[in-house]
């Protein structure tokens, strides 16, 4: 029996649902319920928002919302995170997309579905191929700036709607520049509604955290829209959202060339699983289960590819909606699963509502929901700890005002390689000293009242050595010998160094026959298992005592004072 079950238990451990559905029980069913319904309504003003910024009709963001948690709830490892369209995914589809459509609305949409389509494809070759350990190499500092960057870049994309004139520009700075020259054109009435609408939902985030805010403000705002007649004074309002439920069909294929498409749809998925994983990690850490981060693409490829198929756009987990999600109640996907048949509900009987809801009032949402992504503090905190973070968060923060949130996220994808080569090839080395009344050793440089050793450079590289450190590794250690005269000894403490490649164990090769120059003894002690067969391959067994890799610093030093040890050294 135990033969035929086998294929079945290793298939399901790719269907999430498969452990979490037979451990349901009915008390859960109320919270999710209600988390659902909560969440549509959070959804319901944050989609028809991010749809506008992202340059497409309102009721495409319900639409990535509905079939997009249908999607993550199928094949998604965690239990409360959301997923829809998000700021950042929004503006880099208007950024995009606009140059590739030429003009075309139709043409416009239809490549914004594709992208969606791409991105699950890209999703199951990320899943396929293992490849979660390449997106962890975008460090935290690299997602401070990008998210300051894109959060001032939305914050000025909203500002024309807020303030009712044109706008425009290619970047940031441009709109800047084009936004100050129409500051004479204000129209009072439309900065007012959105002013109040801003007012309320940052009032209500801070004394109602937790509750639908936002669909509260856009009801009462289309009421007072509808009483008073502001479209007839030139309010700009959403319009008529089609009524019904998307229609399913294929993303309409060969409209792009594959370089044109790649860029965007490998700028989507990495900036989605960045942010969905960063925002499951915390839920699922909260609630004490584990979470799969690999299965995470299978989630979000399956939430992009249902949404492609409802001719809507790429859609990510957002620690906002997450964090409404988890703060109403959700114990498992099913909240999402409710969630889309009340988004379902809403699109079959209730988008008449929607058709004078002001657009002030949307670009206030936007605002409220990204403001917070400008960290201020976390910028002046690694300015104040470390400078060679604070300079990654600064090279993608102006690559996004600069580029644009596509080239933005993929140069601070680069520049988080380069960031982590630059830390690999100038790591600290350690010259160390004796701890006084101790067999311990520590860097003289960090420590007040270590013993220097006489005769003696005991050195530690607190890295790997790699082909990228090498040098300067052997460069600071000669250029601590020839400030040293009477130097009788060299000591290389591998005990901080991982991992040695080719490129290391001849560095310390070198180092040896160069001493032996000088008619100075070498000795390494404190190396890993990996570390002593690529030792003993390069010949270093030798020209240096083998026994002493195993060794301590302390015990190789201390049989240096006694008299056979010394004519070692």
């Amino acid at each position: 029996m135990n033969g035929p079950s086998e294929p079945r238990t290793s298939w399901m451990r790719f269907l999430p649902p498969s452990g979490w559905l037979p451990a349901y029980r009915g008390e859960f069913l109320p919270s999710d319920a209600v988390a659902g319904v909560t969440l549509a309504a959070y959804a319901i003003p944050v989609s028809l928002a991010y749809a506008a910024l992202a340059g497409l009709p309102p009721q495409v963001g319900i639409y990535g919302y509905m079939l997009g948690g249908i999607g993550y709830a199928l094949l998604g490892s965690s239990r409360q995170l959301a997923v829809g369209p998000t700021s950042a995914i929004s503006l880099m589809i208007a950024g995009t997309v606009g140059a590739l459509a030429g003009g075309d609305a139709v043409r416009y949409a239809e490549i914004a579905s594709l992208a969606a389509c791409a991105v699950a494809l890209l999703c199951f070759l990320a899943w396929l191929f293992k490849l979660s350990v390449l997106v962890r190499l975008v460090s935290d500092s690299i997602l401070v700036g990008f998210k300051a960057g894109a959060g001032l870049t939305i914050i000025m994309s909203q500002l024309p709607s807020l303030l009712g004139v044109p706008g425009g520009g290619h970047n940031f700075f441009d709109r800047v520049i084009k936004l100050a020259g129409q500051l004479g054109d204000i129209n009072l009435l439309i900065l007012a509604i959105g002013a109040v609408a801003l007012l309320l939902l940052l009032l209500g985030e801070r004394l109602l955290p937790g509750k639908p805010v936002g669909i509260t403000i856009v009801a009462l705002s289309i009421a007072v829209a509808t009483l008073l007649g502001f479209p007839s004074h030139g309010v700009p309002v959403t319009g008529k959202i089609p009524e019904g439920l998307p229609a399913l069909g294929l993303p309409t294929f060969g409209l792009l060339e594959f370089d044109d498409l790649f860029p965007l749809a490998a700028g989507c998925v990495l900036l989605a699983y960045i942010e969905g994983v960063s925002a499951a990690r915390s839920f699922a850490a909260k609630h004490g289960y584990n979470l799969d981060v690999r299965q995470e693409f299978l989630g979000l490829g399956a939430a992009n590819l249902a949404t492609a198929f409802g001719h809507g756009y790429p859609v990510a987990g957002g620690l906002s909606q997450s964090a409404v999600n988890d703060s109403a109640g959700a114990r498992t996907p099913l909240a999402l699963i409710v969630c889309s048949v009340a988004l379902g509900l809403c699109l079959l009987f209730f988008t008449g509502l929607l058709t004078n809801l002001p657009k002030a009032v949307l670009a206030a949402v936007v605002f409220a929901a990204v403001y917070r992504l400008v960290d201020a503090r976390a910028l002046l905190r690694m300015w104040q700890v470390s400078r060679i973070d604070f300079y990654a968060a600064a090279i993608a923060l102006i690559a996004v005002l600069l580029l644009g949130i596509l080239q933005g996220v993929l140069l601070a994808s680069i520049a988080s390689i380069f960031l982590l080569l630059a830390r690999a090839s100038n790591p600290n080395v350690a010259f160390l000293g004796r701890l006084p009344g101790s067999g311990r050793y520590s860097d003289s440089a960090r420590h007040e009242g270590v013993e220097p050793l006489v005769g003696v450079i005991a050195f530690r590289p607190e890295a790997s050595l790699l082909y990228i450190n090498a040098e300067i590794i052997l460069d600071t250690v000669l250029t601590s010998l020839r400030r040293s005269p009477g130097i009788r000894l060299v000591a290389c403490d591998l005990s901080a160094s991982p991992y040695i490649d080719l490129a290391g164990a001849r560095m310390l090769r070198d180092l040896t026959d160069e001493l032996a120059s000088r008619h100075v003894a070498f000795c390494i002690v404190g190396a890993h298992a990996q570390l002593r067969d690529l030792l003993q391959a390069e010949g270093l067994a030798e020209k240096t005592d083998a026994s002493h890799w195993l060794r301590s610093l302390d015990s190789v030093l201390g049989e240096g004072q006694s008299g056979p040890a010394r004519r070692t050294f």
